[in-house]
């Protein structure tokens, strides 16, 4: 049986590039990169190696990349480094985010309400950020706001750059972090658009999973605005103690140098593949009671569907028994979760959201997989009806 990946926002398949990569560090450079002798000084360049085309593929050509094991940490370093990274802040601080974050934001955030800080949550009700909540929040103790670039589960694209405009305009305090997690690679981000910290993960670019980074801007590393979570041998600038991954982080490196050398091919490849899917999906009447929740502005490769009252994880196991594999939403939360904050926060409700899959492609995926899935989906739809 052919298998069809439509869960790319999950992970992704590394690429051949970050592959030989991985290999080629494991086998020649295995050494300590903070060893001072040859072998430990081989993995040192590798490191260093990895760390300019990551910044690279950012269009950062200062500040400090951070190298962590993932996305999520990257997230809890950027939102609990910068509420401790003053005494003062833990007295009296406002800290803005949205109200369908990440986990690893929200948790972290969580914590932070449960020591005293006040979180405030601005809308995101249909996909767009609430901007005029967003200027009404901001005020002179706000010492950060956190927010979603790409909705992990939606897909919509925030327009964190106006967002940007307006906590440094009125929040002088604030620091900006973007969890670009979703978008790294599949939209442009940059420095540029007013971000004092970026998250990005590997695995989400066709890289190695347990690799994820954080940048920091010069600013907030000359202001000590961002405190260490994780203590030891002071690896990463002071940042992340622990031996890095060397292979990994290479490997990332390498994942970053193909996206970028190929990102109007893939993201040309992805955008036609969402309207190809919308298209048929629309021209499909046994599927006419499928909605489509579509943000006014979304990345390319994110598609939430939700079914005609058949739960989401039913139909999600229709489809992995013919081979065709979608999701529930995000599979970091996949367990445990009780509704999705993300969806709840678009608009939709709580029976809405148990019928709710994601479709996320990549640039490998093909139109014949479209159809593929399409008419397993117009099958699941009918027999499972008749078992509701």
């Amino acid at each position: 049986m052919n298998e069809i990946y439509f869960d790319n926002s999950a992970t992704t398949k590394m690429c051949e590039a970050a592959t030989k990569k991985f290999l080629s560090v494991c086998e020649e450079c295995w050494g300590n990169a903070s060893s001072l002798h040859g072998a430990g000084l081989r993995a040192a360049h590798a490191l260093d190696e990895g760390r300019r085309a990551v910044m690279s593929a950012l269009g950062a050509r200062d500040g400090q990349l951070i190298f962590t094991a993932g996305g999520s940490e990257a997230n809890n370093l950027a939102v609990l480094g910068r509420a401790y990274a003053k005494e003062r802040y833990r007295r009296a601080s406002r800290i803005i985010t949205t109200a369908g974050e990440h986990a690893s934001v929200a948790r972290p955030l969580d914590r932070l309400r449960a020591e005293g800080y006040e979180v405030i949550e601005i809308p995101t009700r249909g996909g767009v950020l609430d901007m005029a909540a967003l200027e009404a929040a901001l005020t002179k103790n706000t010492v950060l706001v956190t927010m979603l670039l790409v909705n992990n589960e939606t897909g919509a694209h925030y327009d964190l750059k106006t967002a940007a405009r307006l906590v440094h305009a009125l929040a002088p305090e604030a620091v900006f972090h973007a969890d670009a997690t979703q978008a790294f690679m599949k939209v442009p981000v940059s420095p540029k658009d007013g971000y004092d910290l970026i998250t990005i993960s590997s695995h989400k670019i066709e890289g190695p999973k347990g690799v994820g980074a954080l940048w920091v801007s010069p600013t907030v590393v000359k202001n000590k605005g961002l405190a260490p979570q994780l203590l030891g041998g002071g690896q990463e600038g002071g940042y992340r103690s622990g031996t890095e991954n060397v292979a990994g982080c290479a490997a990332f490196g390498a994942a970053c140098d193909y996206a970028r050398e190929n990102f109007a091919k893939h993201t040309a490849q992805l955008s036609h593949l969402q309207s190809t899917l919308l298209d048929r999906l629309a021209a499909e009447p046994a599927l006419g009671e499928v909605k489509v929740n579509l943000p006014p502005q979304h990345a390319p490769h994110i598609v939430s569907l939700t079914m005609p009252r058949i739960k989401s994880e039913t139909m999600l196991h229709f489809l992995s028994g013919q081979g065709i594999y979608v999701s529930s939403g995000s599979a970091c939360s996949s367990h445990g979760r009780h509704g999705s904050p993300p969806l709840l926060a678009f608009g939709l409700d709580e029976r809405e959201v148990d019928c709710t899959i994601r479709v996320s492609f990549s640039h490998r995926n093909t139109e014949e997989e479209i159809d593929v899935f399409l008419a397993a989906l117009t099958r699941g739809i009918k027999n499972l009806s008749r078992i509701r």
